[in-house]
């Protein structure tokens, strides 16, 4: 019995047997830290006041949240804001983040995506470094560390087409002296891309005849396309699928410092996502998980999945092309959305900025679409009164 109490504490409670081991995040908090500081930068009403927000950032505005000099490193980020995501949508609102006076942003995307809330929709996320909560996803909360050594400006641009009413933040950073050595640089980048089904038509399983092969992963959705030396900390992914069927066969296919094949391929969409069998569930862990999942047939309408590498980030020195198959050899028409994290040795250039047509994203498909596609096929087959839907017709 007491053998069986010891694996029930261990099963349940894992955080606390390891808590005070060395190097942990709990026993790191112990250690008294010389020449850093505490700093806060807010929206709080400097007259003393409690309107403790910015307001009226019309439309095409570019607002500045934080902009100090020297050394230090960003430890938390909280925001809210006014209107609701029904008037005024977190897809439009850009966040940008300058490191070391560079003139370019090495963190830029949308609001929503960032933090964990895909499209233009609402829900409560919940993981280790970021989280959306509570009441349906109104405060967004970032705890991932960015260190500068020359100063940090983060700016939102309001996209939306109309005013921002009220925009309330805390900024918590610690103010140093010097970066301790081989600090990194946080980055974070947005894609997405309306993927093209391939020319034999959307074969996943092998509906329409034997599946094809992808060995070297040239139209692969991409991650994240990272030049320099650093490490890739995680992805938040916001799959739009037109289709009842499964959209997840893709493997990821991840390129190190120029390898021609894959320096790691996987095994399926889900299972880099540390699922499997094709879920539709609403899970959260602290390093991965399902918060969004469609409510329709199939595996129609929007998922959202993410995956954060705390305990095992991809290590690179030179480049990391960071991609995953858009069905099993890129088959599938689907609507894709991401938000990258890694941190570099120097503060780098993204890949791309997208405009606000370029965001915009594919409406959802449901009953009635597959019931007017019913009728097509229908008629296409000579309109029977008595057809069902699974004939197999011999032409």
């Amino acid at each position: 019995m007491k053998n069986i109490a010891v694996s029930v504490i261990v099963f349940l409670f894992p955080a606390l047997l390891i808590s005070q081991v060395p190097g942990d995040e709990l026993f790191q908090l112990s250690k008294i830290q010389k020449d850093v500081k505490s700093k806060q930068v807010s929206s709080f009403d400097k007259t003393g006041g409690n309107g403790d927000c910015l307001v009226k950032i019309k439309d095409g505005a570019t607002a500045t949240l934080m902009d100090v000099k020297g050394a230090g490193v960003i430890k938390h980020i909280w925001i809210t804001i006014a209107p609701m995501a029904n008037e005024l949508s977190r897809n439009d609102i850009i966040i940008k983040m300058y490191w070391d006076g560079n003139s370019y942003p090495s963190v830029e995307s949308p609001i929503g995506p960032f933090f964990g809330n895909g499209w233009n929709e609402t829900y409560n996320f919940v993981s280790v470094p970021l989280s959306i909560a509570p009441g349906a996803g109104k405060s967004y909360v970032c705890y991932f560390s960015m260190p500068f050594s020359k100063g940090a400006r983060v700016e939102i641009e309001n996209q939306t087409g109309r005013e921002i009413s009220n925009f309330y933040y805390n900024i918590n950073y610690v103010e140093m002296k010097q970066l301790p050595e081989n600090s990194g640089r946080f980055h974070a980048w947005y894609n997405h891309e309306i993927t093209e089904a391939h020319p034999d038509g959307e074969n996943e399983w092998g509906l329409l005849g034997a599946p094809g092969k992808n060995k070297y992963g040239e139209d692969n959705y991409v991650f994240a396309d990272i030049k320099g030396k650093g490490h890739f900390i995680g992805v938040n992914y916001y799959v739009n699928c037109p289709t009842t069927m499964w959209y997840g066969e893709g493997d990821e296919m991840v390129f190190i410092d120029g390898d021609s094949l894959p320096t790691f391929n996987g095994t399926g969409t889900e299972d880099f996502f540390n699922t499997s069998w094709c879920p539709k569930e609403l899970f959260s862990h602290p390093y991965y998980g399902y918060p969004r999942v469609n409510n329709e047939t199939g595996w129609l309408g929007h998922t959202h999945v993410y995956r954060f590498f705390i305990a095992d980030p991809v290590y690179f020195d030179k480049s990391c092309r960071f991609t995953i198959e858009h069905g099993h050899n890129n088959t599938l028409t689907l609507d894709l959305a991401s938000v990258a994290y890694w941190y570099q040795d120097n503060a780098s250039r993204l890949p791309k900025s997208f405009t606000k047509e370029e965001r915009e994203h594919k409406p959802l498909i449901g009953a009635s679409e597959i019931h007017l596609w019913r009728n097509s096929w229908r008629i296409d087959h000579g309109n029977n009164d008595e057809l069902w839907g699974n004939e197999k017709i011999n032409k």
